[in-house]
């Protein structure tokens, strides 16, 4: 294992090697950094800042989408989105009240409740992960998920929904607990390197990563969740990923800004169903494109069937959520999950 990455064996505990990594680093400054931006959203009513965990990443573009195109504004709103790591990190500073929302996976709605804690969904990105399990080129004994015994698997982050998923697909597999390592590892260039390094073995990460690891030959394609098709295939049911959630307190306290907010993110659904990845790739930062914007649309002509058209929740998709984490996770066994307390269609219903 390389200095400074934090490792996992599920059920086993973590390791800790090394020095202090950059990335815990990375993240004190950016917990100091959303603190700081909480207290100015505090003193000022107009002023909201939501989280997104990774905003690079392609099944997270509505939320930048929605504020190049202007939509916050048209809607009187000053938003303010401030990036991070992983959806873990991302869960961490709501709950402890540095920002308004997130943008991330629905599934930490589920986990959430099973700890006592409630956030709620209140617009629906995505009704498929757009996440792939990538193998490394240099493992071809690794042809499905039953061969990760022994493996070290690439998550964002610990607690993370690739973790989520990664563990889904091992203990679908026939695999218990303890017989392979999760290792954070991030996206984009992170997780390039990992997997050039041989850190992991395979590892589950998003465009425009996939694209770039496919097209040097690096990577190969060992579970694909990029459209509700393939998502059936590998998880039994169409899997609400990316979404705005926020906490059900501040739901009651702040109804015109959630609906404002829900107005602008609808209006981004409706952008992205009806054009093209090309012309939605135009309206991105240039530097979204990680130096290739031909990959870059290519990536996301491929995933772009992921999105909601509406912004709605996929009728059985919350089953499916609690159907795959109830598989492996200790924290929901014996639990009663109220899955209407996870999400609400209110504000989407009630959308211009």
């Amino acid at each position: 294992m390389r200095r400074g990455l934090v490792a996992r064996r599920p059920g086993g505990g973590s390791y800790v090697t090394g020095f202090i990594s950059k990335c815990v680093l990375r993240s004190a400054a950016l917990s100091s950094a959303i603190v700081a931006a909480g207290a100015t959203a505090a003193s000022a009513a107009d002023k909201i800042t939501i989280i997104v965990g990774g905003m690079e990443k392609q099944i997270y573009l509505p939320a930048v989408l929605t504020q190049q195109l202007g939509y916050f504004k048209d809607e009187g709103l000053d938003v303010e989105l401030v990036n991070s790591r992983a959806g873990v990190e991302a869960e961490n500073e709501l709950l402890a009240g540095a920002v308004q929302g997130v943008v991330g996976f629905y599934d930490h709605t589920v986990d959430l409740q099973s700890k006592g804690k409630y956030i709620q969904s209140i617009v629906q990105f995505s009704q498929a992960p757009g996440e792939v399990e990538l193998v490394s080129a240099k493992h071809p004994e690794i042809k499905s998920p039953a061969d990760f015994k022994g493996a070290t698997l690439g998550v964002t982050g610990l607690g993370s929904s690739t973790d989520f998923l990664t563990q889904y697909l091992a203990v679908r597999n026939g695999l218990k607990p303890g017989d392979y390592t999760l290792l954070p590892v991030g996206a984009g260039n992170t997780f390039i390197a990992a997997v050039k390094q041989d850190q992991i073995q395979a590892g589950m990460t998003t465009e425009p990563t996939i694209a770039k690891l496919l097209q040097t030959g690096e990577a190969n394609v060992l579970v694909d969740m990029r459209t509700p098709e393939k998502t059936r295939e590998a998880l039994g049911g169409d899997y609400p990923a990316a979404s705005f959630y926020v906490q059900s307190a501040w739901i009651e306290s702040h109804k015109d800004e959630a609906q404002k907010l829900a107005n602008a993110f609808v209006k981004t659904m409706k952008y992205i169903a009806s054009h093209s990845a090309e012309e939605i790739a135009d309206q991105m930062p240039k530097d979204y494109y990680a130096g290739n914007k031909d990959l870059y649309v290519q990536g996301l002509a491929g995933g772009k069937a992921m999105f909601t058209p509406d912004g709605r929740m996929p009728a059985d998709g919350p089953e499916t959520v609690l159907k795959v984490l109830s598989t492996f996770s200790k924290s929901l066994q014996g639990k009663q999950i109220d899955l209407s307390k996870t999400y609400t269609t209110a504000f989407v219903d009630a959308a211009k």
